[in-house]
């Protein structure tokens, strides 16, 4: 009984290193897209290392019939174990954080009281800046987002500590017919160069120099309209999550 046991363990243990190395390009392929958007000083090292532990957690805990395949939930269990390791690292001031919150509060605002997606020039306004400064505040906020689910309305609190994987409310909202829906229909109204920036990051897998060439935009132009598509993304999905 005991040969059987350790018979099992060991199979176990080799299905798991098969499984690691088969996602492990997925890992570095995440790490290299959020690179192209963080600082100098973040290492890709860090990055996939953290996506590894990211990896190892979705093996242990991924039940079939959720509603999602593996490779989606690890993709979200990864990504976040990243951005969990660059918030512990605290490489963005306070105050850029505060700015994005700013930022969609401002077109949450707006897009209530307009009735429609609000202009540069109106955020700019009900943030009493100029229109420089609020670009340059979009600037900072890019370097600040990790350009994924997480700014898409879900923040920190959504991955459970629990090792019940039916409290993985995460999971459960990758899962949700209803934020898909949400979150095409809040895509479906975002200005139309903003849309085609994010089709271009998203689904053609473009970097922001690849995107401003395809526009004929500077790079930094092209990292304010992500940051602002952004914003509107998540000021559309908090009323969603409040509903």
């Amino acid at each position: 009984m005991l040969n059987g046991a350790k018979v099992y363990q060991a199979a176990s243990r080799d299905q798991m290193s098969s499984k690691v190395e088969q996602y492990a390009p997925m890992v570095k392929r995440i790490a290299l897209h959020l690179k192209a958007r963080l600082p100098p000083n973040v290492e890709l090292d860090d990055l996939i290392q953290s996506g590894m532990i990211g990896l190892l957690d979705a093996l242990a805990h991924y039940e079939e019939g959720h509603g999602a395949s593996f490779e989606t939930y690890a993709t979200i269990r990864v990504r976040g174990a990243m951005i969990d390791e660059m918030r512990q690292s605290d490489w963005a001031p306070r105050s850029v954080h505060q700015s994005t919150r700013q930022i969609a509060d401002a077109i949450n605002r707006l897009s209530h009281r307009l009735g429609r997606e609000p202009r540069d020039t109106e955020i700019a306004a009900e943030l009493n800046v100029t229109l420089e400064r609020y670009q340059q505040m979009l600037m900072e906020s890019s370097t600040s987002q990790m350009i994924g689910i997480e700014d898409l309305g879900v923040t920190e609190d959504v991955i459970s500590d629990s090792d019940n994987n039916h409290n993985d409310k995460l999971f459960e909202l990758l899962a949700s017919v209803k934020f898909k829906q949400a979150l095409a229909v809040a895509i479906s109204k975002l200005p139309q160069r903003e849309q085609y920036v994010l089709s271009l990051y998203y689904d053609e897998e473009l970097n922001l120099k690849e995107i401003g060439r395809v526009l004929e935009l500077s790079e930094s132009r092209v990292c304010q309209i992500m940051s602002q598509s952004m914003a509107r993304l998540r000021a559309a999905l908090k009323d969603w999550r409040e509903r």
